[in-house]
């Protein structure tokens, strides 16, 4: 049988074990030299022209970003509800409202025709995420925000390194999240890096990260422990020196399964949008479920299901609206693999796969 081709595969060699090695051999582990290195190689390499501040997830940092821009309960928060149930949670966990919003078919993406229709005069934010490593339509929805003054927040946690008519992700709103989460673009184990508009905003996530302190024990502000410990950190920096060659590597593989892929609808790359695929996802016109299926138990190819439920209809967000794209797009995506560990043999079994269960009415 054939060895199992996972739909991600974090990437850990011994630059990042030896950088972790020296982390522990020199006794700081908690925050302190390798974060704030992190945090300005960071910044740099993504070309970013902003601060940014290194947090323990990017659940973290949405929520503290949230907080530092001010939002507060009884505000209300424009989001996608196809998107991971982080963007929602962030939201709530300040006392405001996640209000949802459709995506647009082209790019599962926010809405900027659904983000004008839901603005309230208790609207403070919109919320796009850049999914799959695509970025949102962020001149129409800077410019919809801009009318109404309301503040534009970034949920970048799968789109390190894209760019939109050539300015990076992470530098649109008045503060972006990137995850580093082990199957993301890139990791450091586990954190988030926050990229802020100005200063005061940083200096205020900085505070919130750390129990509300600047200077130890002079608390400003009700904080959290949301840091990033050195470990997180040095294994970060390593990743970034290689993160552009994995990034070109997903890139080289979507193009192939697009020119060979039959039966399945290719995720478009709208113009002017540099796509890092974050994820390879697919639209199934006809029993998504059954071809995942079969992929797995017939050909051991996996894949991925991002999100079979919406956030307008899990639990705790539960809101009778009408979002037609969004839930057809949860009918019927599906993200084959196109990680930069799959080989060329790899790539030629996905495309077999799909193509024959395809072809077959899997």
């Amino acid at each position: 049988m054939s060895e199992f081709i996972p739909p991600a595969k974090p990437l850990i060699g011994d630059d990042e074990i030896a950088a972790v090695t020296r982390v522990l051999r020199s006794g700081m582990l908690a925050q302190g030299p390798e974060v704030k290195a992190f945090e300005e190689e960071f910044a740099a390499h993504f070309g970013l022209d902003r601060p940014c501040v290194a947090v323990n997830s990017g659940t973290s940092g949405l929520q503290l970003g949230l907080l530092s821009c001010g939002v507060k309960p009884g505000d209300e928060v424009i989001v996608p509800s196809f998107t991971f149930a982080a963007t929602a949670n962030s939201v709530a966990l300040t006392g405001a409202t996640p209000v949802f919003a459709d995506i647009d078919a082209d790019d599962f993406c926010l809405s900027p025709a659904a983000v004008e229709a839901a603005i309230t005069e208790r609207t403070v934010g919109v919320m796009p995420v850049h999914l799959y490593g695509h970025p949102a339509k962020m001149d129409a929805i800077m410019a919809t925000a801009d009318r109404h003054g309301v503040q534009v927040f970034e949920d970048a946690a799968q789109a390190h390194g894209a760019t939109l008519h050539g300015t990076p992700v992470g530098a649109f709103g008045a503060f972006a999240m990137f995850s580093l989460y082990p199957t993301k673009n890139m990791t450091s184990g586990e954190g988030g890096m926050v990229s802020v508009a100005d200063a005061g905003i940083e200096r205020l996530v900085r505070l919130y990260r750390n129990q509300g302190m600047e200077r130890q024990y002079h608390n400003e502000v009700v904080g959290f422990n949301m840091r990033m410990t050195d470990i997180h950190a040095a294994i970060g920096r390593e990743q970034l020196k290689k993160v552009d060659a994995w990034t070109a590597r997903r890139q080289q593989n979507a193009a192939f399964l697009s020119a060979h892929l039959e039966g399945v609808v290719p995720p478009p790359v709208a113009e002017g949008a540099v796509h890092v695929y974050h994820q390879y996802t697919v639209r199934v016109p006809e029993d998504r479920d059954g071809l995942a299926a079969a992929l797995r138990a017939e050909y051991q190819v996996g894949s991925g299901m991002f999100y079979p439920v919406p956030n307008h209809r899990l639990a705790p967000f539960a809101v009778p609206v009408e979002l037609p794209e969004t839930e057809r797009a949860a009918a019927q995506c599906l993200s084959l693999p196109v990680h930069p560990a799959l080989t060329q043999a790899d790539l030629e079994r996905i495309v077999a796969a799909v193509n024959a269960l395809a072809k077959a009415g899997a």
